[in-house]
């Protein structure tokens, strides 16, 4: 394939061999940027003015949203409280006489006669009962210990 340089009219011209008609191009102005067709061109007086952001923005207090989040998770954790209380059974108020096995302490007898009730609160009424201050347990020491109607495997 040839191609003829010399712009005769059998080369034909790059601009004739466009289709449609010619629409007129318009002159740049002087500081106006680029914009897409679509978009409308800015005109003087109807722009964003830079004034305002010159001036401080007016900053909206977020502490009363704080103090609100903080109050609401108080009262979800105290609810969460008082429903635990309730979930755990007190100590019973029946007692028996028991001997300690060697190798237990007061936190496995209180789990073995009382399990449905709260460990630290037995081991408290165990105590209590039977006059100890942070003294320890020893082997055969006869105990008096709050009981379950039936205690952890005495079903067996």
């Amino acid at each position: 394939m040839s191609v003829l340089l010399d712009g005769s009219p059998a080369a034909g011209n790059a601009a004739e061999s466009r289709t449609g008609p010619q629409l007129p191009v318009r002159p740049r102005r002087a500081g106006e940027t680029r914009r897409p067709p679509t978009r409308a061109r800015v005109v003087a007086g109807r722009g964003r003015s830079a004034v305002p952001a010159c001036t401080p923005r007016r900053v909206v207090p977020r502490w009363p949203w704080l103090a609100a989040i903080a109050v609401a998770a108080g009262l979800f954790v105290t609810g969460l409280g008082v429903f635990a209380d309730g979930m755990s059974a007190a100590v019973p108020e029946r007692t028996a006489t028991v001997t300690v096995g060697s190798g237990e302490t007061l936190w496995d007898v209180a789990h073995h006669y009382a399990p449905a009730s709260d460990a630290d609160a037995v081991v408290a009424r165990i105590k209590q009962l039977n006059n100890f201050g942070d003294a320890t347990v020893v082997p055969g020491l006869p105990l008096t210990v709050p009981v379950d109607a039936q205690p952890l495997g005495a079903g067996r």
